[in-house]
């Protein structure tokens, strides 16, 4: 009865070691004597004890591999490419992928270097940045084409990452910065530009302003002298007289304001009761020279035209 039970047990445990199980997404891969069997699913299993074993296991999961490129741009800037490769392996070509390669990660990485120092020496260093998309899709077509025989397929490739060399990335931030600073300076020039013109036509109409309102000053005064000669010459007072008159007390209220303004510079005028009288004179000699040196002219022209 002992040996029954110990057989009994024994029994047991060879067919319990036949049974196993595979997780979701994956396969597993039996073998018979060192020789591919089948391809096991999901689930449990059962294989034959002693003569069947698990010879691997293969994820149907999405993976992703990360590989780093260094190489060198069409302008000798070397530049460090992080590189990231989504693929699953297909479940209709699992044997493939288990027996034809022996290390799928290696292939794929070989693969893309290949491809990225193949295509990123054709660009200079800003089309590697602008064109990085079509660099992923280059890496996606040629891994795709090579290793799909092996029951890989290529999901995605992706240009995580671009790290030039350090000294070449102060020089592009130096060459960035001097690019803002000169675009600064062009608009701070034609700020300052606007200004001055528009400060220049500010004044011109100033001067402008300033000039009517000085002709019409000095019309009104000369309004205002014509009718006081007027009403001087209908008190039997003839226009010489009047004009001294209206000299004499124009210079006295001249002498009044000087004085009542504390801030005034120091001006010396005549202050004799015949100053008004002098500078009347004065000034109908002045105009006398200049017509009569406006007449000469005229005649010299005349003489001119008759020859």
């Amino acid at each position: 009865m002992p040996g029954f039970y110990f057989l009994l047990f024994l029994i047991i445990i060879i067919v319990a070691s036949g049974l196993f199980t595979v997780k979701q997404q994956t396969a597993a891969i039996i073998e018979r004597f060192g020789k591919f069997k089948s391809i096991r699913q999901a689930g449990l299993q059962l294989k034959i004890p002693l003569i069947d074993r698990i010879a691997g296991r293969i994820s149907l999961k999405i993976q992703q591999l990360d590989v780093i490129v260094e190489t060198k741009t069409k302008d000798d800037v070397f530049v460090h490419l992080k590189i990231s490769v989504q693929f699953l392996i297909q479940s209709d070509h699992v044997y493939n992928a288990f027996y034809k390669l022996q290390n799928p990660h290696e292939q794929i990485t070989a693969f893309i270097f290949d491809t990225v120092r193949a295509e990123v020496p054709k660009l200079s260093l800003d089309d590697v940045f602008v064109k990085k998309e079509e660099i992923a899709l280059a890496i996606q077509r040629e891994l795709k084409e090579a290793m799909l025989d092996y029951g890989y397929d290529i999901i995605k490739a992706l240009v995580t990452d671009i790290d030039p060399d350090e000294k070449v990335k102060i020089a592009m931030n130096r060459i960035n910065a001097a690019e803002r600073e000169k675009t600064a300076a062009q608009y701070e020039g034609d700020a300052q530009r606007i200004l001055i013109v528009e400060r220049a036509k500010a004044e011109a109409e100033s001067k402008r302003l300033q000039g009517m309102g000085i002709a019409d000053q000095r019309r009104e005064i000369a309004r205002g002298l014509e009718e006081s000669v007027d009403v001087l010459n209908r008190v039997g007072i003839n226009s010489q007289e009047a004009s001294a008159l209206i000299i004499v007390t124009q210079h006295y209220d001249t002498l009044q304001s000087i004085g009542s303004d504390t801030n005034s510079n120091l001006i010396l005028l005549p202050n004799s009761p015949q100053a008004g009288s002098n500078m009347l004179n004065d000034m109908v000699a002045s105009f006398t020279a200049a017509n009569q040196m406006g007449e000469a002219m005229k005649q010299a022209n005349l003489k001119k035209k008759n020859k």
